[in-house]
């Protein structure tokens, strides 16, 4: 494993499913253009919603609000998230946490992981072989474009049908490519 570290940026989440019961939050290179999909259940992505969209903040606790508040109470920090491995699919996480005498490291799943750093300001890294491995770049769209679809441009209908058949395939860096431009295109509509 390598020594250098990438920091990362929750970049958002798929506005809708990619399949039943699960989402894609959508890391990015901090100073860089790739970007990394991360396949989430729902209640994950409610609490990293809830954290994107400040106006919709929960009137009571949740469980990452609250594991937030109760490390903070205790005089302990959580330094940093790190995405270490990525492997059949799944990204492993841990919290990196210090109460200023001991370091202390937390095996997590990702999404939590990235909840808590999301409530306390912890910065999220991975590896450059993640980065280079599950990473994509959106490829450049023109920045004026009409509002008639082209012959050679996909409809929303043939870009969900896409989008089904990339995750059937557990490609998700693609999904998350196709949900990408599903949503540009209805915000042009």
């Amino acid at each position: 494993m390598s020594a250098t570290r990438i920091r990362l940026k929750v970049l958002g989440l798929s506005i809708g499913q990619i399949r039943q019961g699960a989402y894609a939050l959508i890391l990015a290179q901090a100073d860089g253009p790739i970007r990394i999909p991360v396949v989430i259940g729902v209640p994950e992505a409610n609490a990293i919603a809830a954290r994107l969209d400040q106006s919709a903040a929960s009137r009571r606790p949740m469980v990452h609000d609250l594991f937030s508040t109760m490390t903070h109470a205790f005089g302990i920090a959580l330094q940093e998230v790190f995405i270490y491995k990525f492997e059949d699919g799944v990204f492993y996480s841990e919290l990196r946490f210090t109460d200023g005498e001991r370091r202390v490291n937390i095996d997590s799943r990702t999404s939590d992981a990235i909840a808590i750093a999301m409530r306390t300001g912890a910065p999220i890294y991975t590896t450059p072989e993640i980065l280079q491995e599950c990473g994509f770049v959106l490829e450049n769209e023109p920045t004026t474009q009409s509002n008639a679809a082209t012959d050679n441009e996909p409809t929303e209908e043939q870009l969900r049908q896409m989008l089904d058949e990339a995750v059937k395939a557990e490609n998700y860096e693609e999904a998350a490519r196709i949900n990408s431009l599903i949503d540009k295109k209805k915000k042009r509509s």
